[in-house]
């Protein structure tokens, strides 16, 4: 058996009890009781296998699996139904990711923070953008220039699992959603880069949130661990990043949030030993 079919097989079994279990999250339709021939498993499935074949978009997993797997999805359904489909599972989908954001008793108060910009096009395109624009796309700038789209901000425990995240405009500091992806976090120790720094920003957090968070600015006489434990900290989100393009492909807000939350699913189903490496 391929990889590929393996990792079907893993994600259809998980996704499938899951749902088994959680009859309320079929709620949404206007009879319960109606089991569709293309399962709402099946369809989610199909979408996580993108952090699998690592295509940009969701059109690109779609047709891979149409095409080399179609003995596995029987009644597959068009692409325009599918993505219909996907986009009525939203509760399922941020249901399976709070599990997944769970970490086990006794873990380490340790965690790494992190902001990653989503451009929505290309920067020959920045003088005549509109996509996402009345959905909160904004201009943003990084070290590497000027950008036109989202930031996504991203709590990750010390042994890889993301336990919150939030997407805000372009143009928002990378300090101002962090009590939020606190929100839920029993206090510890939390390490960024130099975006974070700031006094009145780390009292802030550690009344707020009992959590202090770290940079290298924050302890000079520490500046040459630090830079080692952020290097690793580069590393280990590189590996997160790696599964996001460099720019959007979704065309509303709904598709954006679900193709986000449907990476970061099954990023952490990687670390949570659910999949297979």
């Amino acid at each position: 058996m391929s990889s590929i079919e393996h990792h079907l097989t893993e994600l259809y079994v998980f996704i499938d009890d899951f749902l088994t279990t959680h009859p309320a999250l079929a709620h949404w339709r206007q009879s319960p009781h109606y089991q569709p021939a293309f399962a709402d498993a099946e369809v989610l499935t199909i979408a996580l296998l993108q952090g699998c074949l690592g295509v940009a978009s969701l059109k690109q997993t779609y047709r891979l699996v149409a095409h080399n797997c179609r003995s596995a999805f029987p009644h597959l359904c068009s692409y325009q139904q599918w993505m219909a489909r996907l986009q009525l599972l939203t509760a399922p989908i941020r249901a399976l990711l709070s599990t997944t954001m769970q970490l086990p008793a006794g873990s380490a108060a340790f965690y790494l923070i992190d902001a990653k910009p989503l451009p929505v096009c290309h920067r020959v395109r920045h003088g005549r953008v509109r996509l996402l624009r009345e959905d909160g796309a904004y201009w943003g700038k990084t070290s590497k220039g000027w950008f036109f789209g989202f930031k996504l901000h991203v709590l990750r425990h010390i042994e890889g699992r993301i336990v919150n995240l939030l997407l805000t405009p372009g143009n928002w500091d990378d300090r101002a959603p962090v009590l939020t992806l606190l929100d839920g976090v029993d206090g510890g120790i939390t390490l960024g880069d130099l975006g974070y720094r700031g006094q009145q920003r780390a009292e802030e957090w550690a009344a707020e949130a009992d959590m202090l968070v770290l940079t290298r600015a924050d302890a000079p006489e520490q500046k040459f661990l630090l830079a080692q434990v952020r290097q690793a900290i580069e590393t280990s989100f590189s590996q997160l990043w790696y599964k996001f393009v460099d720019r959007v492909f979704s065309r509303s807000w709904r598709g954006l949030w679900n193709t986000i939350q449907l990476k970061v699913l099954y990023y952490n189903l990687r670390h949570a030993g659910v999949l297979s490496a």
